[in-house]
């Protein structure tokens, strides 16, 4: 096992139980894109090794060719950047929702205030709805 918990090639092959070769085939066609070092040896991200994982379920288990492989982690990552979005905007949608709720609030707290301006103009027969202070309500 290599620092920082990546892995060389020889190590997940063999995690794996298949042939470095078939590793660098996945990375030629573009469906996995390992660390490189300086001195450009692959390393392998816990990520990398559950990547080639499904890649090996799909063309193993599921008979799905590589271009198959290829649109489903397409489809895949784009489903995650969907989610993701969907996330940011639901978060913006109850910062939104919540600072309605206070302005209704607001607006719930000033209906008593008008309620009794009517009633007082009832009793003094004045109206006190129709003043100058009530134009930001």
């Amino acid at each position: 096992m290599a620092k920082r918990g990546l892995y060389s090639i020889s190590i997940v092959a063999e995690l794996l139980d298949i042939h470095p070769q078939t590793i660098r085939l996945y990375e030629r066609k573009g469906l996995i894109k390992p660390a490189r070092t300086q001195g450009n040896t692959r390393l392998f991200s816990p990520q990398d090794v559950e990547e080639i994982r499904m890649i090996l379920r799909l063309t193993n288990d599921l008979g799905v060719n590589l271009a198959g492989v290829e649109v489903i982690l397409n489809m895949r990552q784009k489903m995650v950047k969907m989610e993701e979005e969907m996330i940011q905007l639901l978060n913006i949608v109850k910062e939104r929702f919540m600072r309605f709720n206070q302005q209704q609030e607001t607006c719930e707290a000033l209906v008593p205030l008008n309620e009794a301006k009517r009633q007082l103009s009832r009793l003094f027969h004045f109206d006190l709805l129709s003043t100058a202070d009530d134009t930001e309500t």
